[in-house]
């Protein structure tokens, strides 16, 4: 039997593996290996499955001469990955009208009918496939429900139940393995990760029974707490029952520790119950993991059928993989590994309750991860207000603009039809923590009427409270149930191991001192994006940036700046003093400038009353700055160059920023970037300026300071021009989230509207907003790290866009050799580790 290809006893030296025969088969051979007490048990390949799939059984004869004549038996499914599922398992094959009899003898009539019931039924449903409502009328107990069960099996299938062990047994594997390879279950694996040819291999297992005389039952225990990852026994256990019945929500189920609010395992049992626990500990050690223990008592006797890795949330499985590696069970390294990256995003916001019912409404792009709950208002000035009035809302907006982002602040998560997942809001959204759901285009939004209407037709009004769920992209009626973030020493731990580990920094992207702050708390290692527009939006300098717009002369625009300068000043000392001599990336103006204009006519008339101008010399002032594509038209570095008051103010708040930081903290070394640069000569004629104002405030302190200029590469001709530009820079910054625009000619606000059918269709193989397009836009970061390196062999590269806080455009920075990556502050930790198990994955590979 050993030496079958096709079936395999599991003993200490059988042939069994993972990749061969699943993860339930390798697991039930080390518990044999470490002499617990393992039911007989028989393991059939994936490639046995596959055949049987086909109709081509292995002699199942041999199978069942493995056990003894009377014994009853259970097949149990044994994926390579256990998240990937499974048909159910079969219990108690090998029932029959002469074995109840004979158990009847010897457990009593009551405990056989039991099983052999419960056998009939699940042949019937998941074998034979008959719709479970036949056993309804059932009514009897005992023998007489057993009576009854077999006459309904009989007169809906026209044939007798099924006598023999052998048929039994190849009809319950053969009905198995086509439920594996049903394009049904094919699917949902693969929506869990799995490829489309995973195998699957099935373990046929001596029944011990749980009923009958003396002290019968079956449990489950754990050592910690699936929710925590706090050492706690956990677990039930149900007297006369078999498989996972205790889990089920019998009243009649037992606690494992002697608890007061009712009878445990330990009062009943108290050897069994130290038994089990010692076979757990053994358990944790030797296979190096927290494992549920699924065991069974026949007549007193504990047996171990199974062992799974513990079901975990994300804070307990941060916690579980810490404390495996302080109590020396697993190395630091590996810790690492055992944490999904991704997996840290729940760990940083509020999420729905995952058992919590959900009363869907409408969905879309999951843009900003957490979840919250508010009444619905439909502008930011009505954000505000309920802010103030400490009432939470969720901002509902056709897409949002810069003049949305108070008004984001306010609310407790936005909600917008159109957009992306590097659209304004998801941006903003990721920046800030804030939930955010975009391009819910099967919704209906009304926003004069105020309304937003559901697929099915209800009607949502100003007022209503809603749920949005920015990690799924779900939008629920009403409130749903909440957990909480979770950031303890369990995490802050693993963070610090995954610093020691990583080789290659991860900045923040921060345009306020509450982002930087936030950046700080997660120990990202500087800021490598300060977006310096977003402070211009507050309401007492939106005004002024109104004016300078409108001032017809250089003297003028100076004179308005001047106003600007002392906030734009405390905005960087702020943000210096906060990250305390960590690097500050700091980029120029960079937004054409009629996005700071009213385009309403209530704000140009409150605009012509702030200025003393006739209305009518605002709106046509407006209209004429109007762009038919903004994105390509004058802002950035053209603005620098055409109306270079703006970046010499900028330049000047920088600077003085520096010197009153550096006196009272760390040394600051400003880092200046220039956005949408093209060509070498923007960055002279800004370069030239800016070094101008910089010896002016050397003068007028009577100090000295450093800083360095840099470049944000995100037009395809900056990359392609790298080698000439680099010898005028310090740094080049790619921002991704342009150049992947301008290399696709896509607008990111828009794509959403498609991208799930390009997806889909094969037309592409990911969202290139999401995740780095390293064929296209890859292979222009590449070339022009490549050239910028060539050309100043010191220049730091770095990527400042949305792709920096996803790990597989991580990977991609550190195979160019960037320095760092730069991400949103709520995505620094994801960042964190996923480098450093990039580096840990080099180092085994080694």
């Amino acid at each position: 039997m050993q030496n079958n290809p096709d079936t395999t006893l599991i003993t200490q030296t059988a042939p069994v593996a993972t990749a061969t025969h699943g993860g339930r088969a390798k697991c039930l051979q080390r518990l044999v290996r470490l002499d617990l007490p393992v039911p007989r048990t028989v393991a059939l390949s994936f490639e046995t499955v596959h055949r049987i799939a086909q109709d081509k059984l292995p002699d199942v004869g041999s199978v069942v001469d493995q056990f003894d004549r009377d014994a009853l038996l259970c097949v149990r499914p044994s994926s390579q990955d256990p998240d990937w599922g499974g048909p159910g398992a079969v219990l108690n094959i090998g029932m029959n009208d002469a074995r109840f009899e004979r158990f009847c003898d010897s457990m009593g009539e009551t405990a056989a009918a039991q099983i052999y019931t419960r056998f009939i039924q699940s042949y019937a449903i998941n074998v034979m496939r008959l719709d479970p409502d036949m056993f309804d009328d059932v009514t009897g107990e005992g023998r007489s429900a057993l009576e009854e069960t077999l006459r309904a099996y009989e007169d809906e299938t026209e044939e007798r139940f099924p006598q023999l062990r052998r048929i039994q047994l190849a009809a319950v594997l053969r009905s198995m393995a086509r439920a594996w390879e049903g394009t049904s279950a094919r699917l949902l694996r693969q929506a869990k990760g799995a490829p489309a040819d995973a195998g699957l291999g099935l373990v046929v297992q001596e029944m011990i029974f749980g009923v009958g005389a003396g002290r019968c039952g079956s449990g489950v225990l754990q050592l910690v707490d699936s929710d925590t990852g706090a050492p706690q026994v956990t677990g039930r256990y149900l007297a006369q029952s078999q498989g996972r019945d205790a889990l089920e929500g019998d009243e009649d189920a037992l606690y494992l520790v002697c608890d007061p609010r009712g009878p445990s395992l330990e009062d009943a049992l108290p050897d069994a119950f130290e038994t089990l626990k010692a076979h757990a500990s053994l358990m944790r050690v030797r296979l190096r993991e927290e494992m549920q223990v699924e065991f069974a008592i026949d007549n007193g006797t504990l047996h171990i059928l199974d062992g799974v890795r513990v079901a975990r949330s994300s804070r307990a499985a941060v916690r579980i993989a810490v404390t495996l590696a302080e109590d020396g069970i697993i190395p630091r390294e590996e810790a690492l590994m055992r944490v999904p990256s991704r997996l840290l995003t729940e760990l940083l916001h509020r999420q729905i309750d995952p058992s919590a019912p959900r009363d869907v409404i409408g969905h879309g792009i999951a843009a900003s991860p957490g979840a919250a709950t508010g009444k619905l208002v439909f502008d930011g000035a009505e954000a505000q207000a309920a802010h103030s009035r400490n009432e939470p809302c969720i901002l509902v907006r056709r897409e949002t603009s810069s003049e949305d982002v108070r008004g984001m602040h306010a609310a407790h998560a936005v909600l917008t039809e159109r957009g992306g997942i590097t659209s304004h809001a998801a941006v903003i959204g990721r920046g800030i923590g804030l939930p955010c759901v975009v391009g819910a285009s099967n919704m209906q939004f009304d926003l004069v009427a105020k309304t937003i209407t559901a697929g099915d037709g209800r009607v949502f009004h100003a007022g209503d409270e809603i749920t949005v769920d920015g990690s799924t992209g779900q939008v629920l009626a009403g409130a749903a149930e909440m957990q909480e973030a979770a950031l303890d020493d369990y995490f802050r731990k693993l963070m610090d191991w995954a610093d020691a580990a990583a080789d290659i920094g991860i900045r923040a992207n921060a345009d306020t001192p509450a982002d930087a702050q936030t950046a700080r708390n997660f120990n990202a290692h500087g800021i490598g994006l300060c977006r310096t527009e977003h402070m211009f939006f507050d309401p007492g300098r939106l005004t002024v940036m109104r004016e300078m717009i409108f001032a017809d002369t250089s003297d003028g625009r100076r004179a308005v700046l001047e106003r600007l300068l002392p906030m734009q000043r405390d905005d960087f000392v702020q943000l210096f003093r906060i990250m305390q001599g960590q690097p500050v990336t700091i980029r120029l103006f960079d937004p054409p400038l009629h996005e700071f204009l009213p385009a309403d006519k209530n704000g140009q008339r409150e605009l012509a009353e702030a200025l003393g101008l006739p209305r009518s010399d605002v709106t046509r002032r407006i209209e004429a700055m109007g762009e038919y594509n903004p994105m390509l038209g004058l802002r950035g570095v053209r603005l620098g160059v055409t109306v270079p008051e703006i970046y010499e103010m900028q330049a000047r708040a920088i600077f003085e920023a520096t010197v009153e930081a550096s006196r009272d903290g760390d040394p600051v070394v400003p880092e200046i970037m220039i956005p949408l640069v093209s060509a070498k000569r923007e960055v002279e004629l800004v370069k030239v300026a800016i070094d101008a104002v910089a010896a002016a405030v050397r003068t007028a302190h009577e100090t000295d300071f450093t800083y360095r200029l840099g470049v944000m590469v995100e037009t395809p001709r900056a990359a392609l021009r790298a080698g000439e530009i680099a010898p005028h820079c310090a740094f080049l910054s790619f921002g991704t989230n342009d150049l992947t625009q301008m290399t696709y000619g896509l607008s990111r606000d828009d794509a959403g509207r498609f991208m799930s059918d390009y997806v889909q269709q094969g037309v592409f193989s990911e969202d290139p907003f999401h995740t780095l397009d390293y064929e296209g836009v890859g292979e222009l970061v590449k070339l022009g790290a490549e050239r910028g390196r060539a050309a100043q062999p010191g220049v730091t590269l770095s990527v400042c866009g949305e792709h920096g806080g996803n790990p597989e455009s991580i990977a991609f920075c550190r195979q160019v050799g960037f320095d760092y990556v730069s991400c949103s502050p709520f995505r620094v930790p994801v960042a964190r580790l996923a480098a450093a198990q990039l580096a840990i994955s080099d180092r085994i590979g080694e």
